[in-house]
């Protein structure tokens, strides 16, 4: 005479409940749209804002300073100018691809960055090189990719030389200079300007009330600080987008 296996029956019992009670719940969210594909995807990184001050403008001569114009060749093989950025919060950097000193940590962070807002169109990043003559535009693309960078608003431009430094050193007052004997040839500034739709240059302001007018961008948000004890900017660059993409 065969035994019944009572665990068996109950394990098949319970299975049967969840079926039975479980299932059409399911069925109902799905029916109501109360289930998405983007439960299943990555939204935009959850971030507030604590700094609730006002952005500032940089004053020239008692006017907000706008980015002068500019048109260059992205990684892409495209025409890209200022205006193509109006509409949209961005940010500028700077740099050149074989840099062997602060570049990567530039560009690390500004990734970064770009993950924090990966589903805003009104978001970009204009990288420009100081060393056109290596950077064509077939190079600058393999660099994009080999960073991960996924924001079609992320463009590395390349173009003429005396325009790309007098963008970098007049237009921005962000230094970049080809230096012999300099690491790479070049040195440059590591910082990142911010610009709001309208394309003016923004920042936050120091304790006098002084436009700060640019953000550090080598050191990144994990490691809070540098050796020499400069405390990290990635976090409160965040915030300041942030801020620029919801309020204004």
């Amino acid at each position: 005479m065969k035994k019944t296996n009572y665990s068996y029956v109950g394990i098949s019992f319970i299975i049967l409940i969840f079926g039975i009670l479980v299932i059409p719940k399911i069925i109902d969210r799905i029916k109501n749209n109360d289930v998405t594909r983007t439960e299943s995807r990555s939204k935009d990184v959850q971030m507030s804002v604590t700094d609730t001050t006002t952005l500032s403008y940089l004053m020239i001569n008692g006017e907000a300073k706008k980015v002068i114009p500019f048109q260059f060749v992205n990684q892409d093989g495209d025409m890209i100018s200022n205006a193509d950025f109006i509409g949209k919060v961005y940010l500028v950097e700077f740099f050149f691809s074989t840099c062997p000193t602060i570049c990567p940590k530039m560009n690390k962070n500004l990734v970064d960055i770009q993950n924090s807002f990966p589903n805003r169109p009104d978001f970009g990043i204009a990288s420009f090189t100081i060393n056109p003559d290596y950077d064509t535009q077939e190079v600058l693309k393999t660099y994009a990719e080999n960073y991960g960078v996924t924001n079609p608003n992320w463009h590395f431009m390349t173009g003429d030389k005396d325009a790309l430094y007098n963008l970098a050193n007049t237009g921005f007052n962000l230094y970049a200079a080809e230096v012999e004997g300099a690491d790479g040839g070049f040195e440059h500034s590591g910082n990142f300007a911010l610009i709001d739709k309208e394309g003016y240059i923004r920042s936050r302001t120091d304790a006098f009330g002084n436009p700060k007018i640019y953000y550090k961008g080598i050191i990144s948000q994990l490691e809070q600080f540098d050796e020499d004890g400069e405390s990290e900017d990635i976090s409160a660059l965040k915030e300041d987008i942030l801020k620029l993409l919801e309020n204004e």
